[in-house]
This record gives structure tokens, sequence and C-alpha cells, in this order.
């Protein structure tokens, strides 16, 4: 959602009405007409028709045979450049990858991007449970999240409260913890740990694991290292589960800084 607040005073009015003219059609998989569109972004519909022909032209929507658009191939082309840089240098993601391979867990990186918690890279490994949400890009559910979790738990008291009053706290389970208090105490615990923890309180009968690997005094240079496994083998091999995380982070580690 936009600030009022925030807007710029050299704002492009043109250009943010094709942002939301996309970001419309990109929400309705079957599709929308133009007069569809000009009502669900409140604009006439003159001004959505030229709008909408010059995101045709561009490859950023298509029109099919019976009048409705739906989202261009373009936008698959930024995707894939957005998650080639968020993953950074080859070695980070054959690090990944090998992670997946070798253990059957699917292992995520994560980081702020622009103060908010996401997920920068993914590799997904056969023994996980497939989750749909977790990737490049997903920026919810920090406080449900291990990889939220351990990068949350690099800021301040009350630079998290600000986070997680501003983002707020999504029961996604029964299991999620809605509190600041409870969220203090669950981050206290997996300091103690030396691994951030949660079971099931994202997804039922899903646990996370994640350990830093990059502290920084820059907290978009704070990277974390997460997996995810079914939940009762998490509370078997919780031990196995740190140290083999902790040999992954410092090859990305080793990775990233073979980078700068």
């Amino acid at each position: 959602m936009r600030d009022p607040l925030a807007e710029p005073s050299d704002l492009i009015r043109s250009v943010s009405r094709a942002l939301r003219v996309l970001e419309s059609v990109g929400r309705a998989p079957k599709g929308l007409t133009v007069k569809q569109i000009a009502r669900r972004c409140e604009l006439t519909v003159a001004t959505t028709y030229h709008l909408v022909r010059t995101l045709a032209y561009e490859g950023y929507v298509i029109r099919r045979e019976d009048g409705t658009y739906i989202v261009g191939l373009e936008v698959a082309d930024r995707y894939r450049e957005l998650v080639t840089a968020f993953r950074g240098p080859p070695p980070v993601g054959e690090a990944l990858r090998r992670a997946a391979a070798d253990t059957g867990w699917s292992h995520y990186l994560g980081r702020f991007v622009g103060g908010q918690v996401a997920i920068t890279a993914v590799s997904e490994g056969p023994r996980s449970p497939y989750l749909e949400d977790l990737v490049p890009g997903f920026d919810e559910g920090a406080h449900a999240t291990a990889l939220g979790k351990s990068l949350l738990a690099t800021l301040t008291a009350e630079q998290r409260f600000r986070y997680l009053r501003e983002y707020g706290m999504r029961p996604f389970t029964s299991a999620t913890l809605t509190t600041i208090e409870a969220f203090e105490a669950d981050l206290a615990a997996g300091d103690r740990r030396g691994m951030q923890l949660e079971l099931g309180q994202f997804r039922q009968g899903v646990a996370c694991a994640a350990v830093l690997v990059t502290p920084d005094k820059d907290i978009e240079r704070r990277v974390v290292l997460a997996c995810a496994l079914p939940a009762s083998e998490m509370m078997t091999s919780a031990r196995v589960v740190r140290a083999k995380l902790l040999t992954v982070a410092r090859a990305v580690a080793d990775g990233i800084a073979a980078d700068t």
C-alpha cells in the first residue's frame, strides 16, 4: 500500500498509472478488459486504453483474442533478472544447490531489501515440503519464519518493535507468534541455541531453521541462511541441522567475500 504522505513532488503520473494497470492485470490471471482495468484503477477508459496499448507494445501485457489482457513475458524476464541480482555471485548459488542436493532440504537466503525482510535465493530439495510462497522476493511473515527471525534478531529491540508494528504479526497457523513478548522470548531462545527455529508457525507440519551468514553494520548487507524440512524430522535432528547449516553458511560467506 502506498503512503500518500510519501508521494514525491516530481511524481510522473503516467508512469504511476501504468504501474497500477500492470499490477491490476497481474492480480487477474483470467485476464481483464480495458473497461475492467479502468474501473479497478479508477481511471478513464480513454486513459486506460492508451496505457494498455503502450504496455502491450513493450511486452508487459498481452492482448488475447477475447479482448482481455494478461501479464506479458517481459515481466518474467524482469523477474529472472531480479532473481539473478538477489542471488549474488555464482559460488553462492552453487553452495545452495549443493546443500539442497546433499541434505534433501530446501535452502533459502534472505536479507533486508528496502528495510524489509525478503527471500533472495532458493534451492529446493526433494525431501522438503513444497512451499509455493517462499520464492525470491517474498517479503511477508518475517515473524513466522526462521529466516525472518534470524534477520530481525540482528536489530535492536526498538527497531524490531517498529518493524513488527508496521508489518504486523499475521497468524499463519495456530502456532504463529502474534505478540511482541512471545516473539522476543523466542528470539532469545534462538540466540542461546545458536540457530533461530520455527515449528509449524508458517505452515502446518513444516519446520524451518536459520543462521546468520554475514553480520554487517549496514542492515542491507546482512545475510541469513535457512532450510525447511518436515517438523517431525526437525524435532529429532536439530543439532544435525544446525551443524549442516553452519557448514553451508561458511561456503556462502566465502562466495560473497570473493565477489567483494
